[in-house]
């Protein structure tokens, strides 16, 4: 896992010496909310994940991603030392460096009209779009969640069953993942079975956001190749699967590549029948 770890981190790395660095949309910043995720990723094991995500609403479409993928993302872009060889070959080095670690390098875009879903694969940053959820139960209940007066709401989306609180005093029809379409930003949600829940763990007061812009790199939502979701899901194991050989092909050596990738084929082959993803049905 380690080298399969590694060799995953090479290729953000690499990317972002192919992209255009420090790019933001001028998106300006009308809400900035910090939601925490609990989660069971394995059906095996009792533990429980536990990452922050940040939700930016901008004039007319809001941003979603991990914050250790942010703070990947700086590390990377500030501290990544390269080196062309002789041989044409690049190196890479973030030595002494510390680069975070997440599970989910995903950004997801919502409008009015759409959510879009962006994730890199190999070299290529992919997307798809769905429709806004619409298929949401508003429930007659109301109750009071860190002062804020809640309203329930009840989805059946791709295998689960969530149960959302929102709030009309933040007007936003937006909320953590893909979860939006209500009237009123969503302040926790969670499946049935206790498995995933995102609870609002941080506003910033809007007076703090006056003329600041959305903190996304541009490269994570912009120039990506449309795709629908099942083939973005089969071109990330695709790369998963050749991921030493798309490193050779940008002329970047890896030591003991085969190695790794027989180890990444036993782990994958061990994890797969214990996965618990997000969304059981597609």
């Amino acid at each position: 896992m380690y080298y399969y770890k590694k060799l995953i981190t090479l290729l953000i790395m690499l990317y972002s010496i192919l992209s255009y660095a420090h790019s933001y949309e001028k998106d300006t910043l009308q809400g900035d909310f910090t939601y925490r995720l609990k989660a069971k990723l394995n059906r095996q094991m009792d533990y429980i994940h536990e990452e922050l995500f940040s939700l930016q609403v901008s004039n007319n479409r809001a941003f979603f991603t991990s914050v250790q993928s942010l703070k990947r993302d700086s590390v990377i872009e500030n501290s990544l030392q390269t080196t062309k060889n002789p041989d044409g070959s690049i190196s890479l080095s973030l030595a002494g460096v510390s680069v975070p670690k997440t599970r989910f390098l995903s950004t997801i875009v919502q409008s009015n009209e759409n959510v879009q879903y962006f994730q890199l694969a190999g070299m290529s940053l992919l997307t798809y779009k769905q429709p806004v959820m619409n298929g949401w139960k508003l429930i007659n209940e109301s109750k009071i969640i860190n002062t804020l007066h809640c309203k329930k709401a009840e989805l059946s989306y791709r295998g689960r069953n969530w149960m959302a609180w929102y709030s009309t005093e933040i007007p936003f029809p937006y909320g953590p993942y893909k979860f939006g379409g209500l009237p009123g930003l969503i302040i926790t949600i969670a499946d049935e079975t206790g498995d995933f829940d995102f609870e609002l763990v941080k506003s910033v007061p809007s007076a703090a956001l006056k003329g600041k812009p959305v903190k996304i790199n541009k490269r994570r939502y912009t120039e990506a190749i449309e795709t629908t979701q099942p083939k973005l899901e089969q071109a990330l194991k695709t790369a998963r699967e050749n991921t030493a050989a798309v490193l050779a092909s940008y002329g970047t050596t890896i030591l003991k590549g085969q190695e790794i990738v027989r180890q990444r084929e036993r782990e994958q082959k061990q994890n797969l029948a214990y996965d618990n993803p997000i969304e059981l049905e597609k």
